[in-house]
């Protein structure tokens, strides 16, 4: 294995992504494993476990897509839309390492779920939408999916073979650890480029160099992904140790990422009439937001 980044002694394996390729194999992969960033996150509202193992592991997700993003500035957004569950809607999004997320949820249907719900009697019907803001050109498009699977890592994989065409594997793990949530995250992808000339790979009968690296990939524990004794660099050692080369390259720091000031605010409001704003003004002549992300109220002079 080459071009292994060592942690240095000042750095935890906490909020951190890395970064490989398999050259030989014509794929690319990131991990990821979030600490005190879920937390801060997590402890903007009241969440019941359940809705904390799930909104986790969707930020997990949400910075493994985003480390793919190559432009600065640009922005990945997750958002679960659904009815029937007693989540009714999920978003998470990232950019330049910055992470947040948010779910509502009915707080009174949690009480007949159990410990261990799944998917589907936690959002019911919905779709999953992942949208892409790139920086440069100012372009945004989107792919939506059914939000269906025994997980959000497996209705991310149907994104990407439904909307990409790209063959994706992604796996992630949360443990509770008292008060605190730990949470990590693999993704293994087949680099576009290696399909150049060719066939694309969904359509081939067979295609051996990404099968081996799935197989690799998919064994891959919860329990690995989630144990703070186990660097980035030794998992993936630890996974494909046997390739003739691996590059590593050190991600991004992670951290929380709440945009929202009373400057954001102006300058949204701003653009609405006046007519509009003298509606949404209180008796005090304040207008009043409410940032579901970070749970605070802001209160606009305007």
């Amino acid at each position: 294995m080459t071009d292994v980044v060592p942690i240095l002694e000042d750095e935890t394996g906490f909020d951190r992504l890395l970064a490989f390729t398999l050259p030989d194999r014509d794929a690319r992969g990131r991990v990821v494993r979030l600490g005190p960033v879920l937390d801060e996150i997590l402890s903007a509202h009241s969440y019941p476990p359940a809705i904390k193992c799930v909104l986790a592991e969707a930020l997990v997700i949400t910075a493994l897509l985003g480390s793919l993003l190559k432009e600065d500035g640009s922005q990945i957004t997750l958002q679960a839309q659904a009815q029937g569950g007693v989540v009714s809607l999920m978003v998470c999004d990232y950019r330049g390492g910055e992470l947040r997320g948010y779910a509502q949820f009915d707080e009174a249907g949690m009480s007949g779920l159990g410990a261990n719900p799944s998917l589907d009697s936690l959002f019911g019907e919905g779709y999953l939408a992942i949208t892409f803001d790139l920086a440069a050109t100012g372009q945004r498009y989107q792919g939506i999916v059914p939000l269906e699977g025994g997980s959000f890592a497996q209705a991310c994989e149907s994104y990407f073979a439904q909307s990409e065409q790209v063959p994706t594997l992604i796996r992630a793990g949360v443990r509770s650890q008292g008060d605190s949530c730990i949470a990590g995250g693999l993704l293994v992808q087949h680099l576009p480029e290696g399909e150049e000339g060719r066939e694309r790979l969904h359509v081939q009968l067979d295609h051996p160099e990404w099968e081996h690296v799935a197989v690799m990939a998919g064994s891959t524990r919860h329990d690995e992904l989630t144990d703070p004794s186990l660097s980035l660099e030794a998992l993936v050692w630890r996974l494909f140790h046997e390739e003739r080369e691996v590059r590593v390259e050190k991600g991004a720091r992670l951290s929380r990422g709440c945009r929202c000031t009373v400057e954001h605010y102006e300058k949204v409001l701003a653009r609405f009439p006046e007519a509009e704003r003298a509606e949404m003004r209180d008796d005090q002549g304040k207008i009043v937001v409410d940032c579901a992300f970070c749970s605070r109220l802001f209160q606009i002079e305007l």
